[in-house]
């Protein structure tokens, strides 16, 4: 049982590590672009991983059951939310950022 709550920490852990790095990309990256795919991916990675850590720390239950339902939905609606949001930006016409270009 200790070493599942080690486990559990780790991937909480890291989950955190990588939501934090998300955030700091949304605000330090220079457009649009690519502050939707550190966004993206690093919520994704973070919530996910997370929420398995939320499971090795439940244990065997519905609630566990529940949770990796919610890890399967992340997965599949975070990425194809983001593709969304991009593929409109782009069809509006918002350029990506190209080197010497002032931040937006």
């Amino acid at each position: 049982m200790r070493l599942l709550n080690t486990l559990a920490l780790a991937f909480i852990t890291i989950g955190l590590f990588f939501m934090v790095v998300g955030a700091i990309g949304l605000v330090r990256l220079p457009d649009f672009y690519t502050r939707a795919h550190a966004s993206g991916k690093c919520d994704t990675l973070g919530e996910g991983m997370m929420l398995v850590g939320f499971i090795l720390y439940e244990g065997p239950g519905l609630v566990a059951v529940k949770l990796l339902l919610l890890v399967i939905f992340i997965y599949i609606t975070s990425p194809t939310a983001v593709h969304a949001l991009v593929h409109f930006a782009r069809a509006r016409g918002v350029e990506p950022w190209k080197k010497g270009d002032a931040r937006r």
